[in-house]
């Protein structure tokens, strides 16, 4: 498959994506009522939402990165989690928010947070994903938090990517099959 941006019609808005992110991040604020929080951004794709999530936030926030690829090729998933990058504070004791730009198979979350729980005794943990694609999901896990649930589609935009492009775009957008 190739994509081509005159090939994508838009899922999200850029609009739609910053009004529903707000609300986010108000669920959030009253869920930890100026406690401190340590956000961890799983790079590369949930970038973009993470710095406009965390602008929205009223509490003490730390920001962390972690690299993780699940990836084969550049629109299927290996089925295998590959710690590229994590390296992370002490986290004993703190309010932990996992910041991730889709949940798909649910392999990836599933690998993130039994690490949190295997290499620390955290406070609170929560996983929040920009998408949500239950459709494809193959181990039972949910995120705690989300923006939008989507169908089978493969996305790009606002940090979702295809072979390293698009990004950029301030939207997130689809090629129909």
């Amino acid at each position: 498959m190739e994509i081509k941006i005159e090939d994508l019609k838009v899922l999200f808005s850029e609009e739609q994506l910053q009004t529903r992110i707000k609300e986010l991040a108000g669920q959030l604020n009253k869920l930890y009522n100026g406690e401190e929080v340590i956000a961890v951004c799983v790079l590369k794709g949930a970038v973009m939402f993470a710095a406009d999530l965390v602008k929205h936030l009223d509490m003490p926030l730390k920001m962390e990165f972690i690299r993780l690829s699940s990836y084969g090729s550049s629109t299927s998933t290996s089925g295998k989690v590959n710690a590229v990058d994590i390296k992370l504070p002490d986290l004993n004791g703190k309010n932990v928010l996992i910041i991730e730009d889709i949940v798909d198979t649910g392999l990836t979350a599933k690998f993130l947070i039994d690490f949190m729980h295997i290499n620390f005794n955290v406070k609170s943990l929560k996983f929040c994903s920009l998408l949500d694609k239950k459709i494809t999901r193959k181990v039972d896990i949910e995120p705690d938090y989300y923006c939008f649930e989507i169908d089978d589609k493969f996305v790009v935009g606002y940090g979702l990517d295809y072979d390293g492009y698009f990004r950029n775009l301030r939207y997130i957008g689809y090629k129909e099959l």
